[in-house]
């Protein structure tokens, strides 16, 4: 059991970097949709890429724009949170109780 265990642990480590990577991904997004960047710069082209498919899905289920300002990333960021708040300390108890 000690190697489910492990693996529980391991697994709930690697979603809480990539949970807190894919926040900061947003935050950068969000910051650059203030200013007018170069639509060619593959920074700003990999930012859009791996943030507008759950920006979409958010502004399609949940029109919330007041005033020409885009809530999408702040519900996003909720989630993220959320999830990280709840799906990865379960993990890791459960890893621990499987561990005993």
């Amino acid at each position: 059991m000690f190697v489910i265990s492990n693996l529980l642990l391991a697994l709930a480590k690697i979603i809480h970097l990539l949970l807190t990577f894919y926040m900061w991904i947003i935050i950068a997004r969000a910051i650059l949709s203030w200013v007018s960047p170069d639509p060619y710069n593959p920074i700003v082209r990999f930012l859009y890429s791996a943030t507008e498919p759950v920006l979409y899905a958010v502004r399609r289920r949940l029109p919330i724009s007041f005033g020409g300002i885009d809530f999408s990333p702040l519900i996003v960021i909720l989630v993220i949170m959320f999830l990280d708040n709840f799906l990865v300390p379960s993990l890791t108890g459960l890893a621990l109780r499987l561990g005993v």
